[in-house]
This record gives C-alpha cells, structure tokens and sequence, in this order.
C-alpha cells in the first residue's frame, strides 16, 4: 500500500504512534513495555498491530537487524492536521470556528493557552493575506 495517504490511525494505532514519536525508531518490546507500564496488553497483540501499521503505511519497518525496528511513517504534526480536518468535516460541517468553540468548550484552557491561541491566529492570519 502507498505511503501518499495512509488511512487515519484507530485510537489503537494512535497510542502506538503516540509511543514513536516520542521514542523515535524502536522496537515492538519496547512499545509493548511503554504501554504495558500504563495499562494491561499482550506483546502479542502489540506486534500484530504493528505489522497491520506497516502493511496500512502508517509506521515503517527496518528488517535489517535481528529485532524489527519501527518508526512513524509521517511526523506527529501531520498526523494532527490530518485527524483535525477529518473531525472538522465529519463533525463540525467544516466550520473551524465551531471545532474552536467545541475545544474551548470541552476543558478551562488557561490564560497562556488562550494568549498562545491568539498569537496563533495573528500569525496565520498574517500568512493568509
């Protein structure tokens, strides 16, 4: 399967991406070990999800030492973008004002978080026009 436009990642998957990019390029036991420490799961079912990563495009795999290692196909940012215009289409009919509501609305984001946001917005309003 082409790697162009891997198919968005499960919540699964994603948990296993999440542990790339932190980790960068690594090895089925050390992915296990890292989620094992948050919650129960068999080495097993870690591998297998792996190998469906690597055969959807979603994680790339070196075969070229005796323990496989694996590493995220695309960086951590374009997977967000990627998963953030898919929720804005399916979910907010498009509109970036209502999936900003909707975020803002979910949890108290702190004063920093919302100085940020607004210095975000100036600088993506600058780069627009």
């Amino acid at each position: 399967m082409s790697t162009e436009h891997p198919p968005r990642p499960t919540d699964a998957e994603l948990e296993i991406l999440t542990v790339l990019w932190s980790r960068g390029p690594t090895t089925v036991r050390d992915v296990h070990e890292t989620i094992a420490a948050r919650r129960p799961t068999q080495y097993t079912t870690v591998l297998k999800q792996m190998q469906v990563m690597a055969e959807k495009g979603l994680v790339l795999r070196n075969e070229d030492q005796r323990a496989h290692i694996y590493e995220a196909a695309r960086p951590r940012e374009w997977t967000q973008k990627q998963l953030a215009g898919d929720i804005l289409a399916r979910a907010f009919n498009g509109s970036a004002k209502s999936l900003m509501m909707g975020a803002l609305s979910s949890r108290k984001a702190s004063k920093q978080e919302l100085a940020e946001l607004r210095a975000l917005l100036d600088e993506y309003e600058k780069r627009t026009r």
